[in-house]
C-alpha cells in the first residue's frame, strides 16, 4: 500500500525531530502538572491501587499521535495513477523474401542455413511489435507465403512452416523473388516501405532481372536490405538425393553473387550484409532492426489523489478526545 504513495513536501517530517523534544518536556514536567497535597500522616485514610492515574499518560499519546498525522498531512501525501496511450506516427511495412533452394540446406550454419534464418528472423519479427510484416518464398520461382499483416502470430507460424520442398522448381530467381515483394508493397500507405533480401547464391532462374525488380522497388520507394548467406570458402551442402529420400551432402565451394547484392542494396538506398555464421546473421538482423526505427509518440495521463484529508481527520478526532477526556474521566479540582 505505502508503496504507491508518494509525499510531496518531504521536507515537512523535519518537523519530527521536535518529538524528542516534546517527549523530554513532558517526563520532565509531569509531576509538576500533577496536583499534590501534602499531608503529615496517611492514618485513617484507606489506600487503593487505582488506574486512573496511570491512564492520564494517554491523553499525552493521544496529542503525540495527533501531533504526528499533522505534520504527515502537511508532508502532502498522494496516490499517482498512471495511464498511457501510444500512437504510432510513423508505420513500417516489411517483407522479408527468403531464399528457400536446395543450397540453404548447408550446414555451414548450425543446424543449417535455412533453420538457422528462421530462427534470427523470428525473433526480428517479435522486435517489431508496430510494423506490418509479410514474407515471400523463392527458389526458381517464388510466391508470396504471407501478405502483410500486423498479426505476428500468422508471421511467426508461417515463417516456422518454411521449408525446403519440391513444391516450387529448385534454383535462385532472385529478380523473381525481390519483384514479387515490390508488389506485396507498392500499393503500401506506410511512411517507410522495407525488403529485406536474403540468398545463398546467384541469380540462375526466373525471367525477371534483379535490377529491373530493383528499378521497381525504387519507382515505389522500397528501400531494400540485401544479406548473402554462407561462409567463405567451402560449405558441405546437399548435392544428391539417396534412395532413401535424405540428401547427400559433400563440401563444395560457397558461391553468393556479391556484386549483385550490393548493386540492389545501394540502388534502392539500403545495405548489403554478408553472414558467414550463426552470430554474424544475428547482429545483421539486429543493425537492419537498428536502422529501421518506428517512431511512436506516447502520452501519459496521471491523476493525483490526495491522501491528506483522512490524516487530518484522524488528527483532529484525537484532539478532541484528549480534550474530552481532560475535562471529564481526568479532570481535578484540586
Amino acid at each position: 500500500m505505502l508503496e504507491h504513495i508518494e509525499f510531496v513536501n518531504k521536507e515537512f517530517f523535519w518537523l519530527l525531530l521536535i518529538l524528542p523534544i516534546v517527549i523530554l518536556w513532558y517526563v520532565i514536567k509531569r509531576h509538576k502538572q500533577t496536583s499534590e497535597l501534602k499531608i503529615s500522616s496517611l492514618k485513617g485514610f484507606k489506600v487503593t491501587n487505582s488506574w486512573l492515574p496511570k491512564m492520564k499518560h494517554g491523553l499525552f499519546i493521544l496529542r503525540l499521535l495527533a501531533l504526528v498525522l499533522l505534520i504527515t498531512a502537511l508532508a502532502r501525501p498522494q496516490t499517482v495513477d498512471v495511464s498511457t496511450r501510444t500512437k504510432t506516427t510513423r508505420g513500417i511495412d516489411i517483407v522479408m523474401a527468403i531464399d528457400v533452394s536446395g543450397s540453404m540446406l548447408a550446414k555451414d550454419l548450425s543446424p543449417n542455413r535455412l533453420e538457422a534464418l528462421k530462427k534470427v528472423a523470428a525473433n526480428f519479427i517479435k522486435n517489431r511489435p508496430n510494423d506490418r510484416i509479410g514474407l515471400v518464398e523463392y527458389a526458381g520461382e517464388s510466391y508470396t507465403k504471407t501478405p502483410i499483416t500486423s498479426d505476428k502470430a500468422i508471421v511467426l507460424r508461417s515463417l516456422s512452416s518454411i521449408k525446403y520442398n519440391n513444391v516450387i522448381e529448385d534454383g535462385t530467381a532472385i529478380g523473381m523473388g525481390l519483384a514479387t515483394a515490390v508488389n506485396r508493397l507498392k500499393d503500401s500507405k506506410a511512411k517507410s516501405k522495407v525488403i529485406i533480401l536474403l540468398t545463398d547464391g546467384v541469380n540462375n532462374s526466373g525471367f525477371i532481372d534483379p535490377r529491373i525488380a530493383s528499378e521497381l522497388a525504387v519507382e515505389y520507394g522500397i528501400k531494400t536490405y540485401t544479406i548473402g548467406l554462407g561462409t567463405n570458402g567451402m560449405a558441405l551442402s546437399p548435392v544428391a538425393r539417396l534412395p532413401n529420400g535424405d540428401f547427400q551432402y559433400r563440401r563444395i565451394q560457397v558461391e553468393i553473387d556479391e556484386d549483385l547484392l550490393k548493386e540492389i542494396a545501394s540502388v534502392t538506398g539500403g545495405r548489403y550484409f554478408r553472414a558467414t555464421n550463426n552470430r554474424k546473421l544475428e547482429a545483421i538482423y539486429d543493425e537492419i532492426n537498428k536502422l529501421e526505427k518506428t517512431e511512436i509518440e506516447e502520452f501519459k495521463f496521471y491523476n493525483y489523489e490526495e491522501k491528506f484529508r483522512p490524516l487530518v481527520l484522524i488528527a483532529g478526532l484525537l484532539l478532541f478526545m484528549e480534550l474530552v477526556l481532560r475535562y471529564t474521566v481526568f479532570r481535578t479540582f484540586v
